[in-house]
């Protein structure tokens, strides 16, 4: 790997365009590597991973409605959106958008956390959709998805963007752009200008995961995905974009991250050097926000230990700087504390989350988010005697470079009303490459038939768990294929209807706002 400096460069001073970063980032895509089978073979984990909570939330209203946006584009050849027949296509930016917000609605698919967070598994669906439209093969797909890791991981490894308010998409467009033009081999050229217009056009602010969370958590990497789809059909057209996006006076750096005096290091692989960042990544084995992991983990551990939970006088989890001011009592946020709350806020609130993993010995994808679940008086009476603080220690592990040490849990005391103190600890969920119980495709083969069980016929899930299985090899036909049909009933209805619905004559509906 080769470390890059990035900074900003007032226009009087020429940044050559072979040393600004989107054209390194573009130069790694077009480098035609071959895909090593270590990650060819985490890559079919992580379809099979995205398929698996993408089933499990097919009837959930934000899904339905973004699918029925989708189903108003149709398009030949185009790409298949997750539960409808094989042979119904859409254009396959809007693919990219229904089956993103599908794979992103439960919080459950895969992470790499560093100097900024992701679900890198954002990128299969952008990446997949223009294989299936562009009529690409296994190979082909693979070598697309490895570069989208590649350059997700590498930008998330050197750019933090929550310090300064902004959204981890940022990350996501120029990543996804870069992997479909890897999948389709374009020139770097085109890849350059591709990955400058989706970093231009997903910049947001973290709005979407603060306060009162919406379900536009779920499709903002779903809309960094169209983007990127649109990105690089413009740049295939010979169309530009805002140049240097990163490095530019009035660019990404000057005036959204650091500032003009700052400055970045952006590893990316050598020309030939394999593209291996996935298998830095990891899954998930519950639907909540990567940091609680570990800690829910710790919670079913420690639940025997402390016996009646009424006795609880006070909960401290001692973790890093991100746990404790994004998903914990730092935020400042009172909707953490909220029965009341939505779903996507309960799943950025650590206390919520140690409280029900603490009573119910586990976590549920589905019931432990339940308005009832939340709103139990022992489950609040619990909750509210949580909270965080941040520990030096654990903020220092959370970005150390040595995987060995790396860490995303804390440290956990518990005071009982007599005084007693029950503490414990741990530095990384289970299902971690480094945990008690790691991933690998059996647990993966696991999770999808368990989301899968009673929405995907067992056939159509030994279909597709077979295709997987045969990637690399795989047939443009058979790429058409990767997906997965459910029966009507399975799908869920939107709320109301929409714009794209207008010349249908179907009656608009009042829709609640989530």
């Amino acid at each position: 790997m080769k470390r890059h400096s990035v900074r900003t460069y007032p226009s009087a001073e020429t940044l050559p365009r072979t040393d600004q970063l989107a054209w390194k980032i573009a130069e790694v895509a077009s480098d035609p590597v071959p895909v090593e089978p270590e990650v060819a073979e985490m890559i079919g984990n992580r379809i099979i991973d995205n398929a698996a909570v993408a089933a499990a939330s097919l009837a959930r209203r934000p899904v339905a409605s973004a699918r029925a946006q989708a189903v108003a584009h149709p398009y030949q050849p185009g790409a298949a959106v997750f539960g409808l027949p094989l042979a119904q296509r859409v254009s396959p930016e809007w693919a990219a958008w229904a089956n993103g917000v599908a794979v992103r609605e439960l919080d459950f698919h895969d992470t790499y956390l560093a100097a900024d967070y992701s679900h890198p598994g954002d990128n299969i669906p952008p990446v997949l959709a223009v294989a299936q439209h562009c009529g690409l093969d296994g190979a082909a797909l693979l070598r697309g998805l490895a570069a989208a890791y590649e350059i997700q991981v590498d930008l998330v490894t050197g750019i933090c963007l929550h310090e300064h308010k902004i959204d981890h998409i940022a990350h996501l467009g120029p990543s996804a752009a870069a992997g479909v033009g890897a999948a389709l081999g374009l020139p770097t050229e085109t890849i350059y200008q591709a990955v400058q217009q989706a970093l231009h056009v997903t910049t947001t602010t973290r709005q979407s995961r603060k306060g009162e969370i919406s379900s536009w958590k779920a499709y903002a990497p779903a809309f960094a995905g169209k983007m990127a789809v649109e990105s690089v059909d413009r740049a295939m057209r010979g169309e530009g974009a805002p140049s240097p996006a990163w490095e530019g006076e009035d660019g990404f750096i000057a005036w959204l991250l650091g500032g003009p005096k700052a400055e970045y290091t952006v590893p990316l692989p050598e020309k030939g050097e394999p593209k291996r960042a996935i298998l830095d990544t990891y899954t998930k084995e519950h639907s909540a926000e990567y940091q609680s992991q570990a800690l829910i983990d710790l919670a079913r551990r420690m639940g025997p230990k402390i016996g009646d939970l009424a006795k609880v006088e006070s909960i401290v989890i001692h973790t890093s700087h991100h746990t404790h001011y994004v998903i914990g009592t730092g935020a400042g946020d009172p909707q953490k504390m909220d029965p009341k709350a939505s779903r996507e806020t309960l799943d950025h609130s650590i206390m919520y989350i140690f409280a029900v993993a603490l009573e119910d010995g586990g976590w549920h994808h589905a019931r432990s988010y339940a308005p009832e679940r939340a709103a139990r008086p022992e489950t609040v009476a619990l909750w509210h005697k949580i909270s965080t603080v941040e520990d030096p220690e654990w903020t220092r592990r959370y970005h150390s470079r040595d995987p060995k040490e790396k860490a995303f849990g804390g440290r956990v005391v518990v005071t009982l009303a007599d005084g007693r103190v029950i503490e414990d600890e741990l530095a990384v969920a289970d299902a971690h490459p480094l945990g008690a119980r790691p991933f690998t495709r059996p647990q993966y083969v696991e999770k999808f038939r368990t989301l899968a069980d009673g929405v995907i016929a067992a056939d159509e899930q030994a279909r597709f768990l077979a295709l997987v299985e045969r990637l690399p090899s795989l047939s443009a036909a058979d790429i058409g294929a990767l997906s997965f049909s459910v029966e009507p009933r399975a799908l869920g209805t939107p709320a109301a209807s929409g714009l794209f619905d207008w010349r249908s004559g179907a009656a608009a509906r009042q829709p609640t706002v989530a």
